[in-house]
């Protein structure tokens, strides 16, 4: 019997990672097609591009990639009905909480997203109650921790607004929204070695919470939304353990 009760484990295991797994897929998937409206080529879409490298990264195969370019650009048997939709509203504290998801129904979606607020303590707000607490800029993470003084110099060349040292050992170069290319390639083309890029919802005002079991009803709620098939990315104004940063004008 303690055989039978490991393997049924092992089959469990595998199944929720296979789980997460399809849903990566999925998701990825989804984000190509989105891209491809502006272009099947990625030579000439950045957009694309991106979704492809992030998406040959996780071990998505070539066919799953090609079939939703064709999906997008309209070559495939029927078009995208894909639309990205925002949703925004609070977390337990007043915790901003803002959600980008990928959808072709929004009904289905909303009312999933919302059950998930009220489920963990939150609640679903209307369009820009705390986008205005977020900056959408361009993030691209190099490999290691670099040297400051040549990382600076480029920086000041390439009009980025600053960097991190981040705690996994890697840097984060941020810039405006419109700058994730430039600073992508700006830098990949001095020698630095970029490991990822992407426009992300960083928080200008953090919530701090103080109490332990507050703080994990956060965390569950940012689980319960990121879990969700539609949902792309959540971001929120939790206050975590934060490296200081760099302001390349300082």
């Amino acid at each position: 019997m303690a055989g039978h009760s490991k393997w049924s484990q092992i089959k469990r295991t595998k199944a929720v990672v296979d789980g997460k797994r399809g849903a990566l897929f999925t998701r990825l998937g989804r984000e190509i097609t989105v891209a491809a409206r502006n272009g099947a080529d990625p030579n000439g879409n950045f957009q694309l591009r991106t979704a492809i490298t992030k998406a040959r990264s996780a071990g998505l195969p070539a066919g799953n990639i090609e079939r939703a370019i064709a999906k997008g650009s309209g070559q495939g048997e029927t078009g995208s009905s894909l639309e990205l939709i925002r949703y925004e509203g609070y977390g337990p504290e007043g915790m901003a909480v803002l959600v980008e998801a990928l959808s072709d129904n929004r009904n289905r979606t909303a009312a999933e997203v919302r059950l998930a607020f009220s489920k963990h303590g939150g609640n679903l707000g209307e369009t820009g109650c705390v986008s205005y607490l977020f900056q959408h800029r361009s993030e691209v993470r190099l490999e290691g921790h670099c040297k400051e003084e040549p990382l600076l110099e480029t920086l000041i060349e390439l009009d980025a607004e600053g960097y991190v040292l981040e705690s996994d050992g890697t840097t984060m170069v941020h810039g405006g929204f419109e700058a994730l290319e430039a600073l992508q390639q700006g830098l990949q083309d001095r020698g630095w070695t970029v490991i990822d890029w992407e426009h992300c919802w960083h928080p200008l005002v953090l919530v701090e919470i103080q109490d332990p079991d507050l703080a994990e009803s956060c965390q569950r709620l940012e689980e319960a939304l990121e879990s969700l098939d539609d949902v792309c990315s959540v971001s929120t104004n939790l206050a975590p353990n934060r490296e200081p940063q760099i302001d390349c004008d300082s």
